[in-house]
């Protein structure tokens, strides 16, 4: 790493960075005639290749239509995970890449991402005597090929060493067990710290701005026209590299270049319940590698509670905010009930979420089965000139970027530069990698903003607790320093409790807005952002029936009007 990167690196790491408003990103945008990247969507990916590229010295803008991370990117199973599944595949250089870039995350954001034991329990005579030394063997595989970017060596567990391991495991028919490990993370506020690493590289970052059309020069796209929805006003934007990195949107912002092109999204839901802790009351998961139909069980211990899914269910329509088929409900609580020694039921779902998967359409147009769609990521550059990125995962976030960064400069669109400015680039906040933190399967707190929490406990409000893990100082900061502009946004992402107890989320949203309104000023609609906020939470619960959607119609998100329309194309 060069001494201006390094610096850099240890300055994002340090006390809270020094950037600059909304207003103040704004007239940037105003004042630079040319950008030489500029990035649509404000997602893992999309993020990434902003960090990326500002930290290489590009001048470097990205739009998000929604909020950062709002889609996909908030919506993940919690895991950094090398894929245990490419392993069983044989594709074993992308999960070497994935175990290096595993090991990237972990050591670049140790305050937001931690490594995980999982168990995976074996049951029967076949447990026993075949799955528990079947998998085990490709755990131990997994481990060969991390080499010095492993966390731990897999074991393997008798049926009592099992049940001290995972306490919350149905021991009736336990063979015993095979424990590995992986890695768990806080995805949406990891999502917002890449935007604020991004921009003390230099990069103008902004939410909630819609790109509406793009432009030309010469059959070239050379940027576009977007709406921010804060003020109504439409701005004019260009750029020598224009980057399509919306995730299952890709399609939207393709046809805006090319309106007869193919789709190259097959969309695919996933499901995730959250139940109380007490299901499961260990600091170590549960994978289920075949369950009744040949999917992946996760329990996952997260944010004091219990995750429950996954799902993996194709779907066309690409709804701002999917909710779950009955049947994709009824699965999850089935299939944990085989596992778990306490059936969690419907009463007992605190909150459950849906996030739409970017799976790269297989060439003959078959997606009847997302199982076996390509979860790698797919670059594009079309003849215009547009640069469109899909698929992949959050783990290898980084290296996806500079595979986007790869393809640009072979296209000519920009100058070569050298990658690895971002492999050792240590996050907003993030401590020394492997310090002695408070791990993300406990209850959130001031933990998550890393060496930030001395500031965080500067600010009013700080010993004012709205909720376990929520605190008025929290909301400010959220305001000052994240770009939050409304009640989802602090609660959904800024905060997580809309993902681990909706009902509480919405007990407290009045009490947010208020004191968002103190930072944000009269022009922001305290009560219609609260109203807006309590109407989403109700979609998070299970008393509210969910809907078979297979045909269409998915609500949107009824986030409140900012101070003009929100946006909805990524």
């Amino acid at each position: 790493m060069n001494p201006a990167v390094a610096g850099a690196a240890s300055a994002a790491a340090g006390a809270i960075l020094q950037q600059p408003d909304r207003a103040g990103m704004l007239a940037r945008l105003a004042s630079t005639p040319v950008w030489d990247v500029a990035v649509i969507g404000g997602g893992a990916t999309g993020l990434g290749v902003a960090l990326d590229a500002a930290a290489r010295g590009f001048s470097v803008v990205l739009l998000e239509a929604e909020d950062f991370a709002k889609g996909t990117s908030s919506r993940a199973t919690k895991l950094v995970h090398g894929g245990v599944r490419y392993l069983a595949q044989g594709n074993l250089g992308l999960v070497r890449e994935a175990l290096a870039e595993r090991r990237n995350l972990l050591d670049n954001a140790s305050h937001l991402a931690q490594p995980l034991q999982f168990v995976m329990p074996v049951y029967g005579r076949r447990g026993r005597w075949f799955d528990k030394w079947f998998y085990g063997a490709g755990l131990v595989t997994y481990d060969l090929l991390a080499g010095r970017a492993g966390l731990g060596r897999t074991r393997f567990l008798g049926r009592d060493a099992a049940i001290a391991e995972v306490p919350g495991v149905r021991a009736q028919g336990l063979a015993g067990a095979v424990a590995y490990w992986d890695g768990i993370f806080d995805d949406a506020r990891l999502a917002l710290t890449l935007a604020r690493t991004a921009i003390a590289q230099g990069a103008c970052i902004l939410n909630h701005c819609r790109v509406e059309t793009l432009s030309r020069s010469g059959g070239r796209i050379d940027g576009f026209e977007f709406l921010d929805a804060g003020t109504g006003i439409r701005h004019r934007l260009r750029a020598r590299c224009v980057i399509n990195a919306t995730g299952v949107w890709v399609d939207e912002v393709r046809r805006m270049d090319r309106p007869s092109g193919r789709d190259i999204v097959a969309p695919s839901q996933g499901v995730h319940l959250v139940v109380d802790r007490s299901f499961q009351p260990s600091d170590r998961a549960i994978l289920v590698p075949a369950t009744a139909d040949g999917r992946v069980l996760f329990v996952v211990p997260w944010m004091g509670r219990t995750i429950l899914g996954t799902t993996d269910t194709p779907r066309e329509d690409l709804a701002i905010e999917p909710l779950p088929f009955e049947e994709e409900i009824d699965f999850i609580l089935a299939e944990s009930a085989r596992y778990l020694a306490r059936p969690p039921r419907r009463s007992d779902i605190l909150s459950m979420w849906v996030g739409l998967r970017p799976l790269v359409r297989p060439a003959d147009g078959d997606t009847g089965n997302t199982k076996r769609v390509s979860r790698e990521h797919t670059v594009l550059v079309a003849d215009s000139g547009l640069v469109t990125v899909t698929g992949g995962k959050w783990t290898t976030y980084r290296a996806m970027a500079e595979d986007v960064l790869e393809q640009c400069f072979e296209a000519k669109l920009l100058p070569a530069k050298p990658a690895g400015a971002t492999t050792h680039l240590r996050l907003a906040g993030a401590p020394q990698p492997q310090a002695n933190t408070i791990p993300v399967t406990a209850m959130p707190g001031a933990h998550l903003y890393g060496l930030e929490a001395a500031m965080l406990a500067r600010l009013p409000g700080a010993q004012r607790e709205l909720a376990p893990g929520l605190t008025e100082a929290m909301v400010r900061f959220a305001a000052r320093h994240e770009y939050a502009l409304s009640v989802e946004d602090v609660l959904a992402r800024r905060s997580r409790l809309l993902f681990i107890d909706a009902r509480a989320a919405a007990a407290i949203a009045d009490t947010v807005a208020t004191i968002l309104r103190e930072e944000l000023g009269d022009a922001f609609d305290a009560d219609a952002s609260a109203a807006a906020f309590r109407e989403l939470a109700a979609q998070y619960l299970p008393s509210r029936p969910a809907l078979d959607q297979r045909c269409g119609g998915a609500p949107m998100s009824s986030s409140a009007p900012l101070a003009g329309p929100p946006g909805r194309a990524r």
